[in-house]
């Protein structure tokens, strides 16, 4: 079988300037890195703003299972097939980190022949952007312990600073650390620790800011620690919002590269989707809208996490309104919910599908709360039965929505037309009356029961002491507005990542709030979630090299 890689490798690119020409974007409008990718240029977006918008579909998934669900794959696929058919369509998807890249998870450039490339690039280093917010991340934080050595005029309780250091790499050992020893010179010990870089509040701002003017603003609004008498210090307040900016400003400006079909897509930004909200940048989304009568995007893990965060947090932030959702499923994923273990999903099992199928239905439920209309792509793979199949659509026509089979992966736009021309259906039918699940006026605390109860179906929601306080103290210093993000794990509905299918009645226990000031939520920490994960036993960077001929293998 072909690889994504060698796949990716054999395509035909076409130079980054024609693709921008099918936009209608002029080449003095696009700052180009090599032949095959570019930036688009501040000036250029800025011009755009009088246009219409076009029509924005979300696609998003059932819970990721290590079987895989194909959500990025999808997207392109169905961003080429929408061209198949005619229309003028554009993706929007999230840059890949180089931790889940060389961990386990692999890349996120799509898969099979529904893939954006180069491949290579955009799982490496791309164009710079996470360097560029590791850079300015990492400069607040020196500039923090600065301060401190040298008189701490604003009287930072050392022991009360949130701000931590990132890296774009999965290194457990750098989560809790002691920082400045060695002495006087090297300033005053404290404990703090490293994040992942998709985990930083950098990353979240940069995703979320309309502007420059707006990115400038929201970093110095970071708080990054309190004083004795626990009033927070902004990074403002160390003069460090100016210079972030500036290492971000190239960062801001969206990348477009090309489909393996040679069709446009922006690949801009990356928050983690526990942390933070998982969507590519908002710049990048409205950008895409004024250029193209359909825009395709995603949200990070399974529609619990990453589409509420898309409605509640990314479409309330930038007044965007959603014209339907796609929800990805495997036939093989349903099985592993259904109880079949990994090794076994290529036997029959239609009892499996049909007990899996609880958590697809669950997830139509709750999208549907959204207003937003809904319609089932049935990721396709090659050991999937036509009754396992007929379970699937049957589980999804229970719910009032169709479920479309998608042959993408092994046929590009041509596996996925039917698709296509049913969400343009979708999209085109203006049905959609998008609403948030919650109104900004409702208290922190009812805020977080509401997601917990509507989306996750808990029985019961408590909160450490600590946190209750912490959100009192957040409303009282005028944050009470901010939506909520929910930290948990991806695997599940509740906080506990073995209990597949569609649990209810469960607990969710908050154990810590954040306040992420600059990016505009708060984040509500359950379960036992890692803003720095670790390797596992047997890393992806272990089967990737540079063969004999000087190319990249085995990247996936």
């Amino acid at each position: 079988m072909t690889s994504d890689i060698e796949i990716a490798r054999a395509a035909t690119a076409r130079p980054i300037f024609e693709i921008g020409a099918r936009l209608e974007i002029p080449a003095d409008a696009l700052v180009p890195f090599g032949h095959d990718k570019a930036k688009v240029s501040d000036a250029f977006i800025r011009s755009l703003r009088d246009r219409p918008d076009g029509k924005l579909i979300l696609v998003t998934a059932i819970n990721p299972t290590p079987a895989g669900e194909g959500k990025t794959t999808t997207t392109v696929g169905l961003g080429d097939g929408l061209n198949r058919i005619g229309r003028k369509a554009a993706i929007c998807v999230r840059e890949p980190s180089l931790g889940p890249c060389f961990g386990v998870k692999g890349g996120a450039a799509g898969g099979g022949y529904a893939q954006v490339i180069p491949m290579e690039d955009i799982n490496l280093h791309f164009t710079g952007d996470f360097h560029a917010i590791t850079s300015a991340h990492n400069l607040l934080s020196a500039m923090i312990d600065n301060h401190i050595h040298w008189g701490n005029a604003l009287g930072i309780d050392s022991r009360r600073v949130t701000w931590r250091r990132v890296l774009d790499m999965n290194d457990r050992a750098l989560r809790d650390i002691v920082s400045s020893l060695g002495g006087p010179a090297n300033g005053y010990p404290r404990e703090t620790g490293f994040d992942i870089t998709v985990a930083s509040e950098v990353m979240a701002i940069l995703c979320l800011a309309q502007d420059l003017d707006d990115l400038e603003q929201r970093l110095g609004a970071i708080i990054i620690g309190y004083r004795t008498d626990k009033s927070p210090v902004f990074a403002r307040d160390l003069k460090a919002d100016g210079a972030m900016a500036v290492l971000l400003k190239q960062a801001m400006q969206p990348n477009l590269v090309q489909t393996l079909e040679n069709n446009p897509a922006f690949v801009h930004g990356g928050p983690f989707a526990n942390i933070a909200h998982g969507c590519n940048s908002v710049i990048a989304t409205r950008t895409a809208l004024k250029l193209a009568d359909y825009v395709v995007t995603e949200a990070g893990f399974g529609a619990d996490l990453g589409a509420e965060k898309f409605f509640d947090i990314k479409c309330r932030e930038a007044g965007l309104r959603p014209a339907a959702t796609v929800i990805v499923a495997t036939v093989r994923a349903l099985k592993m919910n259904g109880g079949v273990a990994k090794t076994a999903l290529g036997t029959e099992n239609v009892g499996a599908v049909e007990r899996g199928s609880v958590n697809l239905r669950r997830h139509i439920e709750n999208v549907k709360k959204f207003g937003v209309p809904v319609i089932v792509a049935i990721n396709h793979f090659v050991s999937d039965t036509d009754a396992e199949i007929a379970v699937v659509k049957a589980a999804a026509e229970a719910e009032g929505v169709e479920a479309v089979l998608c042959r993408h992966w092994a046929n590009g736009s041509a596996g996925i037309e039917d698709l296509a021309r049913k969400v343009a259906e979708l999209a085109d039918g203006g049905t959609a009356d998008f609403k948030p699940l919650y109104p900004e006026e409702m208290s922190l605390v009812e805020k977080v029961k509401t997601v917990a109860r509507e989306i996750y179906r808990a029985g019961t929601v408590t909160f450490d002491r600590a946190a209750t306080d912490q959100l009192a103290m957040f409303e009282a210093a005028g944050y009470g507005k901010l939506p909520v993000c929910m930290a948990k794990t991806q695997y599940s509905f509740s906080t506990d990542p073995s209990a597949l299918g569609a649990p209810e009645g469960h607990v969710v226990h908050v154990r810590e709030v954040r306040l992420s000031a600059g990016a505009g939520f708060v984040v509500a920490i359950t379960g036992d979630i890692m803003t720095m994960p670790g390797l596992p036993r047997t890393p992806a960077a272990e089967r990737i090299a540079i063969n004999a001929e000087g190319m990249v293998e085995g990247l996936f």
